[in-house]
């Protein structure tokens, strides 16, 4: 199979095959970039999915086979791939909107960040 998609079904319900796959997931691999670009360098989500995109991307652009793609990528097939995209690309400006790499406004209450909680004690 080409990078054309030739595949009649996905065989997902509500998930139709995309006629352009390569063209739609670059797209949005694209502005995902884009939207981590504008947030600090230092920021963890920023570093982290930029790295998955920026592999993701290697792949669709040196692989025409869709087969091929889904196969390296190993997360669904390209029409799943692309739903994630759109929902990463969400996620991006809505952090972009909450920037969680800015300070907290006030301190945290003791043991916040502790794991598991502290179970209460029992009183007979």
């Amino acid at each position: 199979m080409s990078g054309a998609a030739l595949k009649t079904t996905t065989g997902l319900t509500g998930l139709a095959v995309s006629k352009h796959p390569h063209q739609i997931l670059g797209t949005l691999y694209g502005k995902i970039l884009r939207t981590l670009q504008k947030m600090p360098e230092s920021a963890t989500y920023r570093k982290h999915t930029e790295a998955i995109i920026k592999e993701r991307g290697d792949v669709l652009h040196t692989t025409p086979a869709v087969e091929e793609v889904e196969r390296k990528i190993n997360c669904g097939q390209i029409e799943e791939l692309i739903v994630q995209a759109e929902n990463e690309l969400q996620l991006a400006r809505k952090m972009l909107m909450w920037k969680p790499w800015e300070p907290l406004a006030k301190v945290a209450p003791p043991n916040q960040w502790s794991w598991p909680p502290a179970q209460p004690t029992k009183q007979h």
